[in-house]
């Protein structure tokens, strides 16, 4: 086997691209091992002899398969999970799926008279303020202080 090192790393400088893209057709080694000088490198690019070779992507088959099976529920038991529950859950849209209730209920209490308008705000900035864990604890802070009797 020739050495063409020199004529590949000339050829990479004049293209622009890595040694390992630089393409000799073996049929013409010949004239590649003559050509010592930038200017004969680029007649041979001219001609075709010294070619570039094609950018090699990674092949996204294997992950369309494993994507398709993790849709589907495969692939993500107990033994594929790293970090605890809240790495896998967002805790801000638990807070917000929760305030949102609790909002939509104390809305509901003083649409329907049930609480008058200076309780609404004082329990809707206890809420914000994390004071109740979910609705059910609201409604025991409710029956707790007398505010409600009975509630639905």
């Amino acid at each position: 086997m020739t050495d063409l090192s020199l004529q590949k790393r000339l050829a990479a400088e004049v293209l622009g691209v890595g040694e390992s893209r630089i393409w000799i057709d073996p049929e013409e080694i010949d004239r590649v091992m003559d050509a010592i000088t930038r200017e004969e490198i680029k007649r041979l690019i001219h001609d075709g002899v010294i070619k570039v070779k094609p950018v090699h992507g990674n092949s996204r088959a294997r992950w369309k398969i494993r994507h398709e099976q993790r849709k589907k529920g495969r692939r993500r038991g107990h033994g594929r999970r790293k970090g605890d529950k809240t790495a896998r859950h967002d805790d801000k849209e638990d807070w917000m799926n929760r305030i949102r209730k609790i909002r939509r209920f104390l809305r509901y209490l003083r649409d329907h008279n049930v609480i008058d308008r200076r309780t609404y705000r004082r329990l809707y900035r206890l809420a914000k303020g994390g004071v109740f864990k979910n609705l059910s604890s609201l409604k025991h802070y409710l029956k707790e202080h007398g505010i409600v009797e009975e509630i639905r």
